[in-house]
């Protein structure tokens, strides 16, 4: 399958991908940005594409360790020669296998960006990859999969990142069910006015502690640019998705620092 090559993180991180698949967009900078890690942890990518959150995650954090889980074979040997690409083989491994037969345990994050559609709900794409990227392949993997996958997954008090569909939220806690706590929901808006397409959600194993609807982030102006809130600063900062309270004209404001697809953008809530 033919294909070409894009950057992200003000091409600090060149990423292989097939021409007619699977496009890495801002969701899965975005996602690798929302992933708490610290140096020394391991992160398990479920559903891993070309590798493009997990080697986000790799660069913003040092000493950290990636397993990637994917499916799809061309997607696989992509991953694997993005690792080399960007001098992290040494940091990473890729496993050829559905998520549901994976028995890797222990790790201390898990991220994934599951198919957003839902088998027999939508046209059927005549490319085989992109179908199944989408969630019309052959297998009837639901949310509740993913949701049971990471857990297993995690080590105790270790944290799920999933982004996904804004209308599919409910689903999402639901299938965390009792089994996570201090769930975060990071809705996220094309525009200002309009409904949030996407949502971060963040849980953590074993936690009892409540939820928390999060300031969301408001990405674009009608034009198209970043929103006055979210200037270009041309500078990538190795932070993570965080809420930071600072002071501002006598004014407590909450700020999101975030790394895009180009460069960090803070967004200020106040």
């Amino acid at each position: 399958m033919p294909e070409n090559s894009i950057y992200v993180l003000n091409k600090r991180v060149q990423l292989l991908q097939t021409a007619a698949g699977f496009r890495t967009s801002i969701d899965s900078v975005l996602l690798a940005a929302a992933c708490g890690a610290k140096a020394g942890d391991h992160i398990l990518d479920l559903g891993c594409g070309v590798g493009s959150a997990g080697f986000c995650v790799l660069w913003r954090v040092p000493d950290t360790q990636l397993t990637g889980v994917e499916i799809q074979a061309e997607s696989y040997d992509l991953a694997v020669q993005n690792a080399a690409l960007n001098d992290m083989v040494d940091r990473c491994e890729f496993v050829l296998s559905d998520i549901r037969a994976y028995r890797g345990r222990g790790f201390h994050h898990v991220i994934c960006n599951p198919p957003y559609l839902e088998a027999g709900t939508h046209l059927i794409s005549p490319s085989e990859s992109l179908a199944r990227a989408r969630g019309h392949g052959d297998d009837e993997t639901t949310l509740q999969d993913w949701v049971d996958m990471a857990y297993k997954a995690l080590k105790q008090d270790g944290s799920f990142t999933m982004i996904h569909r804004a209308d599919h939220a409910d689903k999402i806690v639901q299938a965390l069910g009792k089994r996570f706590g201090a769930v975060e929901l990071i809705p996220l808006w094309p525009r200002a006015g309009v409904k949030a397409k996407r949502v971060i959600i963040r849980a953590i194993k074993g936690r009892k502690s409540g939820a928390a609807l999060n300031p969301g982030l408001v990405l674009h102006q009608e034009n198209g640019d970043y929103t006055d809130r979210g200037r270009c600063r041309f500078a990538v900062r190795r932070k993570p998705l965080e809420m930071i309270g600072v002071k501002h004209g006598g004014r407590q404001r909450r700020v999101i620092n975030i790394t895009t697809l180009q460069h960090d953008i803070p967004l200020r809530f106040g």
